[in-house]
């Protein structure tokens, strides 16, 4: 292999690959960052029970399996919050209830959109089914939540062949429920909780039956995912591709700074650093667990005061605080350049991404973009600049919803793709690395 081969390989792009790997749902990839939260010596919390904070403490707390925030107390007197927010969710299709649609010949799953979804990049692939499945627990109405993969390619969505569309390539308005529900198997009587039942009584080594499983699934919260893997590639492997890179390939990688920051804590620090990944910012963040709850707010609140501090001192920490938004940015299309900015057009591998709005949907302002770039500067990372073309609609992100319930100082920033919203996106191999460095040097600043 090359040397710039082996140089784009790094060691913390292909742990990112991997986490995305295991991350087929925002469960799985919120379980898994509270698995490496607790492999770093941090404390798990519960919303439903008072907290006992300590100086020097390192702590994280779940709210709907869905959504974390990690974060550790200096031995100081703590001063202001020090914050980096992303997103565990990623656009794809949601499983209904009662989703079996027999007829012609087949059972396909009955499906609907989950975020804006690049539809055409779904047909033929591998697809398979994970999520959570919520069971019987105890008396009452208590409910046992389980992470659930079926694990292997399970479903697909083929295309129409050519001798039937003719006009297949000169445009292709898709009808949603009638050509993207997956087809899952032949069987007219297929049950999907039947086969769920299955596969928790196989993964269980058989210790209780499907039938006796069977009656304890109430209901479930399943996704349909890409099973293609991320790989490397490009002729000297400088570029990645993966399924849910938007936004899982930040959440990680300021996780990766978080964790090493907290590692090397600077001793004379004095803010709280907080590492947060919501769920729901695909649809708009509006739920109990997105960055339009109270998920952030109640947690700083509660630092606060199980550190013997009042109203006033928590409001003078937010003032000297700072948010850190990172979900990643549009990078420069090779095929498409007419649809960038004339100037500010970012391209894969040319660092962490400063993004910019004039009607406010991302963060960014002087001030705020000003100090993220010491931080770059001062770790050896390089900035590009994102602006829309001015002719083109951009997107948001979930920075200026936080701060809406917490008035911060906030930037907002990711790393460049391509098919944004497709079910395998692709990216630079270099960039994330220039991520986990900037993060951990924000942190440690």
């Amino acid at each position: 292999m090359s040397e710039s081969k082996t140089e784009n390989k790094n060691e913390n792009t292909k742990k990112i690959l991997g986490f995305i790997k295991e991350s087929p749902s925002c469960f799985h990839a919120v379980k898994k960052i509270a698995d490496e939260m607790k492999s770093c010596g941090f404390t798990e919390l519960s919303e439903k029970e008072k907290w006992n904070l300590s100086a020097g403490g390192k702590y994280f707390v779940t709210r709907n399996s869905s959504s974390i925030i990690s974060f550790a107390i200096p031995k100081n007197d703590f001063k202001s919050f020090r914050i980096v927010a992303s997103h565990s969710d990623s656009p794809g299709f949601k499983v209904k209830e009662n989703p079996e649609l027999c007829g012609n010949g087949c059972t396909r799953l009955n499906v609907e959109k989950y975020g804006g979804m690049l539809l055409a990049p779904w047909f033929d692939r591998p697809l398979s089914v994970a999520g959570r499945v919520c069971m019987k627990s105890g008396s009452g109405f208590a409910v046992e939540e389980r992470l659930f993969d079926f694990g292997r390619d399970i479903a697909m969505i083929p295309s129409l062949a050519i001798h039937f569309a003719r006009d297949a390539n000169d445009g292709h308005k898709i009808n949603f429920q009638n050509e993207m529900m997956p087809i899952i198997t032949t069987e007219k009587d297929f049950n999907l909780k039947k086969k769920i039942a299955e596969k928790i009584s196989f993964d269980g080594n058989g210790k209780q039956s499907a039938e006796k499983i069977l009656p304890e699934i109430l209901s479930y919260d399943l996704f349909v995912y890409n099973r293609d893997e991320g790989k490397f590639w490009g002729a000297n492997d400088e570029f990645i591709s993966s399924p849910r890179l938007d936004d899982l390939e930040c959440a990680f990688s300021t996780m990766i700074g978080f964790a090493e920051a907290v590692k090397n804590e600077n001793a004379d620090g004095n803010s709280v650093l907080i590492h947060a990944v919501f769920d729901n910012e695909e649809v708009g963040s509006s739920s109990r667990q997105g960055a339009n709850s109270t998920f952030l707010e109640d947690t700083l609140k509660r630092i606060n005061l199980s550190l013997g501090k009042n109203d006033e001192d928590y409001m003078v920490a937010v003032a000297n605080s700072f948010l850190v938004s990172a979900d990643n940015a549009h990078a420069l299309h090779p095929s498409f350049a007419d649809k960038s900015d004339l100037i500010n057009r970012p391209k894969v591998n040319g660092g962490i991404v400063i993004k910019f709005n004039a009607s406010q949907k991302y963060t960014s302002d002087a001030v705020s973009s000003g100090m993220f770039k010491r931080i770059c500067e001062n770790a050896n990372v390089p900035v590009q600049i994102f602006t829309n073309n001015s002719n083109v609609a951009g997107g948001s992100t979930l920075g200026n919803i936080s701060t809406s319930h917490v008035s911060v100082l906030s930037v907002d920033i990711g790393l460049a793709q391509w098919a944004m919203h497709s079910p395998y996106e692709s990216a630079g191999a270099a960039d994330a690395e220039s991520m986990v460095r900037a993060m951990s040097e924000f942190y440690r600043a």
